[in-house]
């Protein structure tokens, strides 16, 4: 598959959920079952081209106008897993978040008010055929949510150097019931040690997407393009979900000071990689 551009988009961290095959309704299972017997699949660098390519047009193309036919393929336990793109719905999705990232000048400059206007009302008109559509990827810029670690064990780690033609690779991969059941254990300890807590509203958010999907679906919690702009030192000694979960099991133990000592390194390690945001 051709690509759109060889520059590399550094900044998008991810997290996917693979469903079973079986868990999708036909057509779009046939679909999938042909898709997943080509040779080649595009990469998550390739969606993000194509996103940016998009905006060169004047005006430019705020969402897709036609929904992905692609996605991510894997294989758990001999059972083939997908994990569509659905560009254009989380395309929509990010645009209502845009106003919360950006300067209003620098937004209306990237995306005309009357090109947002019009997107917004064909999300608006779509939503309305499709209320029950979510999903199956999130992202996020410059940085992994906390939250997202809670999901993950540092046992399922992996992390890959790369060479010089190879990037590297940092992820996490775990089923789908142990995410569900790690959500609930931290839940429970964060809401009998503090009353509220951005942790907590960030869980409960990312908790009821869980649910949206097949229990025996798997999570994926991908650095993506994060790992171009981290120093390999940096990556290799990244260990964040192990860090989050000692917090967590500190505050079940009533342990304040180790939580607020494991808090405390995970905002001042990814406040240094969202400082680089805006360096030079």
């Amino acid at each position: 598959m051709p690509k759109v551009s060889s520059v590399v988009v550094p900044y998008a961290a991810y997290l996917r959920v693979y469903e079973p095959l079986g868990a999708f309704p036909e057509p779009e299972r046939s679909h999938w079952e042909r898709y997943a017997r080509r040779s080649e699949h595009p990469s998550c660098q390739d969606e993000l081209r194509r996103s940016l390519a998009d905006l060169l047009p004047t005006p430019p193309v705020a969402v897709p106008v036609h929904e992905s036919g692609d996605a991510f393929v894997t294989e758990v336990d001999g059972v083939l897993c997908v994990c569509p793109w659905r560009t254009r719905l989380r395309g929509w999705q990010a645009l209502g978040e845009l106003a919360e990232e950006l300067p209003a000048p620098v937004l209306d400059a990237v995306l005309p008010p009357v090109v947002r206007r019009q997107a917004a009302q064909d999300y608006e008109r779509w939503l309305a055929r499709n209320p029950d559509a979510r999903p199956w990827i999130r992202t996020a810029t410059w940085q992994v949510p906390l939250n997202w670690f809670v999901l993950v064990s540092d046992e399922e780690r992996r992390y890959e150097k790369g060479t010089a033609e190879v990037p590297p690779v940092l992820r996490y991969r775990t089923p789908m019931v142990q995410a569900r059941r790690r959500v609930a254990r931290a839940l429970r300890a964060l809401r009998d040690a503090v009353e509220e807590s951005p942790l907590i509203d960030g869980l409960v958010d990312v908790g009821r997407w869980l649910e949206e999907f097949h229990p025996r679906s798997l999570v994926e919690l991908d650095y993506g393009g994060l790992v171009h702009v981290l120093p390999a030192g940096e990556l290799e000694g990244d260990h964040s979900a192990a860090d989050v979960a000692g917090g967590i099991e500190a505050l079940r133990q009533g342990d304040g000071a180790a939580a607020g000592e494991a808090y405390v390194r995970l905002v001042e390690r990814w406040r240094a990689v969202r400082d680089r945001r805006s360096a030079n």
